[in-house]
């Protein structure tokens, strides 16, 4: 259903993949934050947390178009500091293997200047493919 791509000789990368092949209906998830969808409120300062919290708003939206964690094919993350990134990124592994277990798609992590939503410090999208 899912092909990992990963090309001869490349170093095979840590926590995503270089590519996904894939075929089936494709589901195409918005940016999500860190807010809990009762409250519309950011659920913590902690990246890490909002990380979490992000990532179980994009499994909740998937369910509703019958997918799982493991039919997502690619995700982009905007992120406000690089540097608070690097500093809980155990964490934020420990978050990603708790909401999506050890499913790694095609990946992409920008630092952007700013989000939408003050005190949102990541937005995650996600696209999958259920077969």
């Amino acid at each position: 259903m899912f092909e990992t791509l990963q090309p001869k000789g490349w170093q095979r990368p840590s926590g995503y993949s270089n590519g996904v092949l894939a075929q089936g209906r494709q589901i195409f998830v918005a940016g999500q934050i860190g807010w809990d969808s009762r409250t519309g409120r950011i659920t913590s300062q902690r990246l890490a947390e909002q990380v979490g919290q992000a990532l179980h708003n994009v499994v909740t939206i998937l369910a509703e178009g019958g997918a799982r964690p493991e039919h997502v094919v690619r995700m982009t993350w905007y992120l406000t500091s690089r540097t608070e990134y690097l500093t809980e990124l155990q964490a934020i592994g420990a978050a990603y293997r708790e909401v999506m277990g050890r499913h790694f798609p095609a990946m992409t992590a920008v630092e952007v200047g700013a989000l939408i939503e003050m005190q949102a410090k990541v937005e995650i999208e996600a696209t999958a493919v259920v077969p």
